[in-house]
């Protein structure tokens, strides 16, 4: 496994784990590999300094202690985000909470606003874009690739927010 320092065309840094560069590739070309902070997929690989291990390092060098893994660390295929801690991190916790709960009122109006269609979303949005179907509001699953494609289209679409609760 290797470690890759990322960068997102918006300047947001974030580390990822592969197989191998040609694994890191290979996903990058899928759009797979997206930026925790804003979703984009338009990433590369950042500077990074090597990390070399010799015998003098190592001597009287402790192992630090395991830190235990929050509960959503442990969610398969969870891409690994940036972490902050600190009085301005204190600070931005009651906003970060405040806006969570906007996430949850904002997703819930639109569920309760909107006809489930599953993985029929991509067909059913372009039905309703072209008028072949009755216009109202739609959700469902898309790929991030789907997705792009809706938007190149001219289709306005907007991920549902994935909440912590999801993730359970």
């Amino acid at each position: 496994m290797i470690r890759y320092q990322l960068r997102c065309t918006d300047g947001h840094a974030f580390e990822a784990w592969f197989r191998g560069s040609d694994d890191f590739e290979a996903q990058r070309a899928r759009d797979l590999v997206a930026c925790p902070a804003c979703g984009s997929t338009h990433v590369e690989k950042a500077l990074m300094a090597p990390a070399v291990s010799t015998a003098r390092s190592r001597e009287g060098r402790a192992l630090p202690a395991p830190v235990p893994a929050p509960v959503e660390a442990a969610v398969p295929d969870a891409p690994a985000g940036p972490v902050a801690t600190g009085p301005i991190a204190a600070e931005a916790s009651g906003r970060a909470a405040e806006i969570l709960d906007k996430l949850r009122a904002l997703r819930a109006e639109l569920m309760a606003k909107g006809e489930n269609v599953g993985s029929a979303f991509p067909e059913e949005a372009r039905k309703i874009h072209y008028g072949e179907a009755e216009e109202r509001g739609i959700y469902g699953a898309a790929t991030r690739e789907e997705a792009a494609d809706l938007i190149e289209e001219g289709i306005p679409v907007l991920p549902l927010p994935v909440l912590p609760e999801d993730r359970n």
